[in-house]
């Protein structure tokens, strides 16, 4: 054999070995999750029987089960209230901060932005509980603006430092057409440049919308009276005195876990083109 030749089949196992490993971490990615469906879809005496056996049997019963008793359905509504503002605020201001801090001179705007970028660097926890009385303070404890306020605000240096990647690598010449032909400042924002950053604020959207909705702290924190309780909070509080009930359970995190999926799925494509996109430009 060659060199050449033994260089190629050295180059096909190394490859072979790479694609068997993820389709190894694939499986084990993917297997809880079909366990968890299989559960969730079968009857509750096949579930004690035959617990790890997939799609051994079909029944709604535990999905009902979870709906009804579990609250599950408000737990839905209660998630999107939670989601969707936070959601648009952090998309709607890092868009704006991330323009501001890529095409706007002005002064401090270095300093600025790497106070911002402060965010990423200090955890959640370090400030949760002064965030609670202040909260508290200002009576917006237990309400559903708090609670979207929180959220935004735990997204907003992610976003701004990512929205200013895309900004950045715009060449100036479209920006100074559209000072010549008379457009504000504004309108060079809204009309010329956002148009073209339409993947990275997609993938952004995306991205927060998955964080906030599997957000367990801050509903568990600053909605203590339960009326506007999540469904993460929700799943945990169906799972006390439930350890036994498996079928329920699982039920309970299919509806948690199917419209992240759901979504997730039919974003994938612009998701990755936005953070490829992001990554490069950055």
């Amino acid at each position: 054999m060659s060199g050449r030749d033994s260089a190629l089949a050295r180059k096909r196992a190394v490859l072979g070995g790479r694609h068997a490993m993820l389709v190894v971490l694939s499986l084990l990615m993917v297997f809880p999750l079909v366990l968890t469906v299989s559960t969730a879809l079968k009857t509750d005496a096949d579930v004690r029987s035959n617990p790890f056996g997939l799609f051994s049997s079909f029944s709604t019963e535990n999905i009902v089960a979870a709906w009804t008793l579990g609250s599950f359905g408000e737990y839905v509504l209660n998630s999107f209230l939670l989601s969707v503002p936070s959601t648009l605020l952090v998309v709607v201001l890092s868009t704006m901060g991330g323009y501001a801090f890529a095409r706007l001179p002005f002064l401090g705007r270095t300093v600025l932005f790497y106070l911002v970028l402060l965010g990423l660097l200090v955890p959640f926890f370090a400030y949760m509980i002064p965030l609670y009385f202040q909260l508290r303070s200002m009576g917006l404890l237990d309400s559903l603006l708090g609670a979207n306020l929180v959220l935004a605000s735990t997204g907003l240096s992610f976003g701004t430092f990512f929205m200013r990647a895309f900004f950045s690598d715009l060449p100036t010449e479209i920006e100074e057409a559209a000072r010549i032909d008379g457009a504000s400042e504004w309108q060079i924002f809204a009309r010329v440049m956002l148009p073209l950053v339409t993947s990275g604020a997609g993938a952004l959207a995306v991205f927060t919308f998955l964080q906030n909705w599997n957000n367990f702290l801050v509903p568990l924190l600053y909605l203590p009276g339960g009326e506007y309780r999540p469904l993460t909070t929700g799943l945990y509080l169906f799972l006390g005195g439930r350890s036994v009930d498996i079928g329920p359970l699982a039920a309970g995190t299919l509806i948690t876990v199917l419209p992240v999926v759901v979504l997730f799925v039919a974003m994938q494509r612009q998701v990755t083109q936005g953070f490829l996109s992001g990554a490069v430009k950055g």
